[in-house]
């Protein structure tokens, strides 16, 4: 599927996904067409890993980790590669009886595995399997060891062979055979218990069959992926129950289950994605699954292109398997070389922690035509990091951030990480003796503030010029530029409203997670906390904070909520941050009232004045955050010796701020 969808063009790939289409639209009103274009183009070129069944031997475990050890070979779902990272709860074990071959199609059974728990077979029940792909045919061995009896549906006549040595009846339509007589007969004319759609095609006449060939009160469930225009009265007259399969099993897509390894409880959970991996597992190790058949084609790693190639062009191909060199010598690395050149610790010399979508679509180009020198990048899992840095021009391409501190060329660390981890990584940086610039939020509870501030103030003791640095670009935008010009000649108070219509972002989102992301309103609110400080030009004195209350069967999130913000000047101002709102709206919108004028600012496009004498507006043909902005102070600030953009004491002020205002929302 993802080959195909790579080689489709531009009106394919927008055909495919008419949502997509909806949001780009809707991005276009809001933000304009040079700003849509170029998040488009960034997010078609993320660098996406090919593959998700394996098997290898461990090399490193993590500290928390007792159940596997290196040494012991097991399956993931992790990428295709020499070397994999994959969380704990993604791998299982794999018995001393099962060969490697066997073992690495442990993924892909476990998806047609799920797709039989939701059907619910019993022993003796009459299956339709529509599809006789690799997992079609492992879905027939399954049901099979289930005690079903199984019909298989294909159109290509050397599956259908190997789905009939399997034990199920075979009937093929391009023979001219009836699929829906058939079916008839194979149930004795009862209609099928239950039908497995793991076909794939965008045609609606599997699920269409499926109906028509069940018993009332049938069962269907698509595994694969099929058109789903469902023709009611199919459905309707036999009450038939019809359910689309998750991939491997409960857990998937659960960051709490896959990403930081909290298993279900046994008892209540019996099957997950692990517990399926281990479940195929057994049942190969006794026989009850085949897979050797399946496998039709060979590969060294090293022609992994061929083997992708052949997934399209060789109507032959099922299994296609891998074979990896079982030299480790030089696999296991930390760093790549990707580029040379001197670098001078005069010059803004940048490190980059972080190699995500911000990072390499806005960051990174702001820091080069700022003129800084851009030495290593590092990620998590290291594809990331080579892609972005090969692309952006970086030395090196890294998974150490200790290495990367201690490299004596880099004097500024920039972290662009998840947000729990940015308290931490500016201690590291700053005790390192490097200039840090971290994009927002600083830190994410009031314990790691207090830390950063004790850090940077044992810095700066060792070094006055040291600089730290929050990537609050939005005052560096030129319309707040010049809403700050025409404000600095009113020496009254002012009031401010900002509204930003944030967009819905799901409960289980790692931004939502308070102990990674720390919540929308530290990690997103913050920004406009600093604009407000700003344009105000004086302290914050004073915090409130109010939610919108809970509703019925919908997860508690900050993300609809008001915080209003008072000045030691007598200013006052309210931000209202909103995921309940039409994307269709301005994101953005910065109002300011002051002596019998205002200013409104609409996504950082159209900027108006009313009553102001002399200005009444400053419009962009594209939207502009001040992100190029910020960084060029930034880097200025570096060279030149010159102080930090942005104070320290303000930027720990509006971290403090934020941190207070969530606080008093979850108190609610």
């Amino acid at each position: 599927m993802l080959v195909g969808f790579g080689k489709a063009s531009m009106l394919e790939k927008a055909r495919q996904q008419p949502e997509k289409v909806r949001m780009v639209l809707d991005k276009v009103r809001t933000d304009g067409l040079w700003t849509t274009l170029e998040a488009v183009r960034a997010k078609l070129g993320q660098p996406l890993a090919l593959g998700y069944c394996n098997v290898g031997v461990v090399v490193q475990a993590g500290n928390r980790i007792s159940a596997l050890r290196p040494g012991d070979r097991v399956v993931s779902n992790g990428p295709h590669a020499d070397v994999v990272r994959v969380p704990v709860n993604l791998c299982a074990k794999v018995p001393d009886c099962v060969d490697d071959d066997s073992a690495a199609f442990t993924v892909l059974g476990s998806i047609g595995l799920q797709g039989i728990r939701l059907a619910q077979p019993t022993l003796g029940e009459a299956f339709v399997v529509i599809g006789a792909g690799l997992i079609g045919l492992l879905t027939i061995q399954l049901l099979r060891a289930h005690g079903c009896r199984v019909m298989a549906i294909d159109f290509d006549s050397s599956k259908l062979a190997l789905a009939e040595r399997f034990g199920a009846t075979i009937c093929n339509p391009k023979n001219g055979e009836d699929v829906l007589l058939a079916a008839q007969a194979f149930s004795r004319g009862n209609g099928v218990d239950g039908v497995i759609i793991t076909a794939s095609t965008a045609s609606n006449e599997p699920v269409s069959q499926a109906a028509r060939m069940s018993r009332k009160r049938g069962r269907i469930v698509l595994v694969g992926v099929v058109g789903l225009e469902l023709n009611r009265a199919e459905f309707y007259e036999k009450e038939l129950s019809f359910q689309v399969s998750c991939s491997y099993g409960p857990g998937r897509y659960d960051p709490s289950y896959e990403e930081a390894g909290n298993d279900y409880p046994f008892g209540l959970v019996r099957w997950t994605e692990q517990r399926n991996f281990e479940a195929i597992l057994d049942m190969m190790a006794d026989g009850r699954i085949d897979v050797k058949p399946l496998i039709s084609h060979r590969f060294a790693f090293e022609r992994a292109a061929d083997a992708y190639a052949s997934l399209t062009a060789d109507a032959s191909a099922l299994g296609i398997v891998l074979e990896y060199s079982p030299q480790d010598e030089g696999k296991f690395v930390t760093s790549v070389a990707l580029a040379s050149g001197p670098f001078t610790q005069s010059a803004a010399v940048v490190g980059m922690v972080g190699a995500g979508n911000y990072a390499s679509r806005i960051l990174i180009p702001a820091f080069k035509a700022a003129g800084a020198r851009l030495h290593t990048i590092v990620s998590a899992g290291g594809t990331s990091s080579v892609v972005s840095g090969r692309q952006a021009g970086f030395a090196m391409a890294s998974t150490d951030v200790d290495a990367l501190l201690a490299e004596r060329d880099v004097n500024i660390a920039a972290i662009v990480t998840r947000h729990n981890s940015h308290a931490n990584l500016v201690q590291q940086a700053l005790r390192a003796g490097k200039h840090v610039f971290v994009e927002k939020p600083l830190a994410t509870t009031t314990d790691d503030l207090a830390m950063v501030e004790a850090a940077y103030a044992s810095a700066h003791a060792k070094r006055s010029g040291v600089h730290l640095m929050v990537g609050f670009n939005r005052r560096f935008a030129p319309q707040i530029v010049k809403m700050k010009a025409l404000l600095d000649g009113v020496k009254v108070p002012k009031s401010f409203l900002m509204t930003m219509n944030a967009g819905e972002i799901p409960a289980g989102h790692w931004t939502q997670d308070i102990d990674v992301g720390g919540g929308r309103i530290i990690g997103e609110a913050c920004h406009f906390i600093d604009l407000m400080r700003f344009l105000a030009g004086s302290p914050i004195v004073s915090v409130q904070a109010r939610r919108m209350g809970e509703s019925p069967g919908l997860a508690v999130v900050e993300d609809k909520a008001s915080i209003t913000l008072g000045f030691a000047d007598g200013s006052f101002g309210t931000i209202m941050y909103l995921a309940n709102g039409a994307a269709s709206f301005p994101k953005e919108r910065v109002e300011v009232f002051a002596a019998g004028a205002v200013l409104q600012l609409d996504n950082f496009r159209r900027l108006r004045g009313f009553g102001w004498r002399g200005f009444s507006k400053m419009n962009l043909w594209r939207q502009d955050k001040g992100q190029a902005a910020c960084a060029k102070a930034f880097i200025d600030a570096v060279v030149n010796g010159t102080p930090t953009p942005i104070a320290a004491a303000e930027i720990f002020e509006v971290a403090r701020v934020s941190v207070e205002a969530a606080e008093m929302l979850r108190q609610q």
